[in-house]
Order: C-alpha cells, then sequence, then structure tokens
C-alpha cells in the first residue's frame, strides 16, 4: 500500500468516529505499525487536519474545510452519483436541487479522471411506478420540522379512513420506494408511531419545539425497534 493511499484510508477510518479512538485501534485497522501511525498522524496535522488527542489517549478528527480535496475511489465515485441521483429524482424539489448542487460542488473539487468518471457514470435511478403521490409542500414542510425539531399538529387518516388529530415530535423521516413515512413521538399515544406521509392532512407547524433532543429521541426509537444505528451514530 503507497503511503498516499494510506493517509487517505487514515483519514477516512477517523471520520467514522466521533469520539477519541485508540492508536492501536487505527494501526490495527490499517494493518500497521504504532510507530508508522504517529508518523502519519503528524503528517495528517502538517497538511492541515485537526487531529485531537495524543499517544495513549486517542486521536479524533474535528470537521472542517482544511483539508486538501482527496481523490475518490472508483467505488465511493459510484455510491455518490447513484445516491445523489435517487434523492433528485424521489424527493421535493428543494432537496432534489440541493442534491444536484452538491453532484456539482463534488465534480467541480475532484481531479479531471475522477470528475469524468462522475459524469459519465452509467448508474441511473429508475421512476417508481407505485409511489405514493405527496405533496412536495408536504414533504418539505416535514422534513424541514425534522431538521428544526419542531412540533406538528395534523390530521391522520388510516387505511379505514378514520382521521385522528396528532401532535408529534418529529425526529426521523423515511424515503421508501413506495411512500415516505415519518417517525416521531405521539403526544397523545406517549409513544413512538410512524406516520405515512400521503395520509397526513392539514399539516401545521407549531412555534414550540419539543425539549428533548433530537438525537436522544433517534437512540430511544432505535432501540425500541431494534435498529442498529448507521456509522454516523457509532462512537
Amino acid at each position: 500500500m503507497s503511503r498516499a493511499v494510506r493517509l487517505t484510508q487514515l483519514l477516512q477510518l477517523l471520520r467514522r468516529y466521533r469520539r477519541p479512538v485508540a492508536g492501536q485501534a487505527l494501526a490495527d485497522a490499517l494493518d500497521i505499525s504504532l510507530r508508522t501511525l504517529y508518523r502519519d498522524i503528524e503528517t495528517l496535522r502538517a497538511q492541515g487536519a485537526d487531529l485531537r488527542g495524543e499517544a495513549g489517549v486517542g486521536y479524533q478528527l474535528v470537521p472542517g474545510d482544511v483539508l486538501p480535496p482527496m481523490t475518490l475511489p472508483p467505488a465511493e465515485v459510484d455510491a455518490l452519483v447513484l445516491g445523489l441521483r435517487w434523492v433528485a429524482a424521489r424527493t421535493e424539489p428543494a432537496l432534489a436541487d440541493a442534491a444536484r448542487d452538491a453532484l456539482a460542488r463534488i465534480a467541480h473539487v475532484l481531479p479531471a479522471a475522477r470528475r469524468e468518471a462522475l459524469r459519465d457514470s452509467g448508474l441511473r435511478v429508475g421512476p417508481s411506478r407505485n409511489a405514493a403521490k405527496v405533496p412536495p409542500a408536504r414533504l418539505q414542510t416535514v422534513r424541514e420540522a425534522v431538521g428544526a425539531q419542531q412540533r406538528l399538529r395534523f390530521a391522520y387518516e388510516d387505511v379505514q379512513g378514520r382521521r385522528t388529530e396528532r401532535v408529534v415530535w418529529p425526529f426521523a423521516l423515511g424515503y421508501f420506494d413506495e411512500v415516505q413515512v415519518l417517525a416521531a413521538w405521539c403526544e397523545a399515544r406517549e409513544d413512538f408511531r410512524h406516520f405515512r406521509l400521503d395520509r397526513i392532512r392539514q399539516l401545521r407547524t407549531l412555534a414550540e419545539g419539543y425539549g428533548v433532543p433530537r438525537a436522544t429521541l433517534l437512540r430511544r426509537w432505535q432501540k425500541a425497534q431494534g435498529i442498529a444505528p448507521d456509522w454516523l451514530d457509532r462512537s
């Protein structure tokens, strides 16, 4: 393995952790010695990486824009293209435009060969014939409420057409191929509930937020549902 590749892998490994990780664990993951790891840490610091920590304590990469652009391997280019094209095809206009802008921004900073591979990618997202029709404004309102930790009030229509009034604390929005589903804490039921967006009526965002951090609700819900956290939630 070349040193440049190893440094890129070390950066990617550090990005997966939000808390300090032991040097020995990093060295084992890269199959290198601790001495080599320490040299690589100092090299990354010299290049502008905000790496906190020291030997015997652990290391943590602080997010920032000081690092020079890194070359993305082909598989990561494919993942970016496919993921962002899916967002552009299956979400409301505001988020779809953001996905296209992100793809253009990433292409701009890639080396020429990788930029061409991204733009000429053969990966495409096909139409969803069974997708429920949710008004874009409703989808955007729910997504923004999740991000802002704002309470929502709406009427919810079940499969028999019966309506109930709900006030919820929205903390996650799932984009499935057929439908979008809101995960929230329901004040009426005093428990977690899931709501299909195509069955929500008379949606309104309330001025008052909810006091529990969204991350806390998300972890409690994941535990209750037996859902493993993704890599962004791992320590």
